[in-house]
Parts: C-alpha cells; sequence; structure tokens
C-alpha cells in the first residue's frame, strides 16, 4: 500500500488540519471503505450489545441488575477491549457460563435499539463523492454476519442505495485477493482506487499501488509537516 499524496499545498493559519473531499486527487474513481472505526465507531454497537445482554439477563435471572452490568461491561471494554469480557464480568457477578452463548449470538445478530450513525464528517464525505460521481465501496474484515447486522442498523442517509460491499472473509475463503477482487469486479486499476481504514483494523492489502489513508485523519487534526 502506499500512503496517499495529498491533493494540494495547503495555506492555513494553523499546522493543526483535517482531511475533507478537496484534500483527495481528484484522479480518484472509487473509495474504498472499511466498517468498524471507519464509517462508524464500532463501540456504538458493541455498547448496545451490552446493554441487550445485561437486559436480558436482569429479566431472567433478575440479577446483577441491568445497569450495574452495563457499567461494568463498559468500563472493562474501555480498559482492556473486547477479550475475555464476558469472563471477567462472570467472575464479578457470577454470571453462569451458560449465558456466553447468548452474548455471542448478540454480538452477531442483536436487535438494536439505537440507530449506528456515521461519523460526520465521513458522511460529508460520502455524500460529496456520490455527488461527483466517485464509487464508494466498503471492503470489511470480520465475521460476515455481524458486520451485515451492523450495516443493517446504520443511518445511511440513502448511501445504501449506492454502496457496494464485500467481505474478507468470504473472498479470502475462495481464495481471492480482496482488493485485487475489488479492482477486477468494478473494472477499477490500483491507481483509480483509495483506501480509508481505520488505524487497528485495516483490512489485509497484498494489492502494490493502492493508496491508503487512516480514517482519524477525516475528523481528528494531525499536524501536518512542512517541507522547505
Amino acid at each position: 500500500m502506499n500512503t496517499i499524496s495529498l491533493n494540494h499545498a495547503f495555506v492555513f493559519d494553523s499546522n493543526r488540519y483535517m482531511l475533507t473531499y478537496a484534500d483527495i486527487d481528484t484522479h480518484k474513481k472509487a473509495i474504498v471503505f472499511e466498517l468498524d472505526d471507519v464509517l462508524f465507531p464500532k463501540k456504538d454497537y458493541l455498547l448496545q450489545v451490552y446493554y441487550l445482554f445485561a437486559n436480558l439477563l436482569e429479566y431472567t435471572e433478575t440479577v446483577p441488575p441491568a445497569s450495574d452490568l452495563v457499567d461494568f461491561l463498559k468500563t472493562a471494554y474501555e480498559r482492556h477491549g473486547e477479550a475475555g469480557l464476558f469472563e471477567r464480568a462472570a467472575a464479578v457477578f457470577g454470571i453462569d457460563s451458560k449465558y456466553k452463548e447468548h452474548l455471542d449470538r448478540l454480538h452477531l445478530a442483536a436487535q438494536l435499539p439505537l440507530k449506528l450513525l456515521l461519523y460526520k464528517p465521513i458522511l460529508d464525505l460520502m455524500q460529496t463523492l456520490d455527488s461527483q460521481g466517485k464509487q464508494l465501496l466498503v471492503l470489511t474484515a470480520g465475521n460476515q454476519t455481524m458486520q451485515l447486522n451492523k450495516m443493517r442498523h446504520m443511518e445511511w442517509n440513502g448511501l445504501d442505495k449506492v454502496l457496494k460491499v464485500y467481505f474478507q472473509e468470504e473472498l479470502m475463503a475462495k481464495q481471492l485477493e480482496p482488493m485485487d477482487f475489488l479492482l477486477k469486479d468494478n473494472g477499477l486499476q490500483a491507481e483509480d482506487v483509495l483506501y480509508i481504514h481505520s488505524g487497528d483494523t485495516a483490512v489485509s492489502i497484498n494489492t502494490p499501488m493502492v493508496d491508503c489513508i487512516g480514517a482519524e485523519r477525516f475528523w481528528k487534526p494531525s499536524t501536518i509537516t512542512h517541507n522547505n
């Protein structure tokens, strides 16, 4: 993968800068997005899963109080991540191991109480890209059932009508290199594409000459280094 070359020289008062559509090479024909922490905060999905699980457990067993378990799961996730989260909660609240299966099922197919919202800068970017005739593609890693469930609960603002989605695991199971397949399927060359990924869940890209950039650059100010 190549690190993106910015579209023009910047003139601004501060050296803190967030990217927008104007910074993308106009020759790019398609933008490929990851899903988690690129289009939306993955945490927004997980916290709703934990909320549903806590309420299911309180309804079934009467204890622990759902609010206590939600607070614990939220804090444990923020400090330690997803790995071993059920085991941490079970040790503190005495939760029967049989409920791990319930939590796993909720991860895959939860009916969320709230819509998942796109990051506002990414929504603005995608709407502008679409209005300029650029192709919008999603290439996502992770369990296909879970990723589909996330997308079903997203507030797309009409963008779902123009998005084309590819699943890394499905393609790799067919012995296909995901980015290569995506390019061929859309009649694109590597240099036609910009790949926007998260910092730690980027799809494995083995295709040379594909420009890439971290999604956070579109909502988190970054220091721009000026070459004299």
